[in-house]
């Protein structure tokens, strides 16, 4: 699973942070970043709550 922010939707809300710590990282652009190309097979579950969570549907799983 790949996990990516759109970075003209994201608002920092940190959110995804917070739900999926080992997924995503809050970059100092203000905007969250994937912290890998592939999301850890133990972080998928924290990956798509962070994604359903999203305000702003800035998050997208393939």
């Amino acid at each position: 699973m790949k996990a990516t922010v759109d970075a003209g939707t994201c608002t920092g809300c940190t959110l995804c942070c917070d739900l999926a710590p080992d997924v995503f990282v809050m970059g100092d652009d203000g905007v969250a970043h994937p912290t890998a190309d592939v999301v850890p097979a133990a972080s998928e579950g924290a990956a798509q709550e962070a994604a359903a969570s999203c305000p702003v549907t800035a998050i997208t799983l393939s």
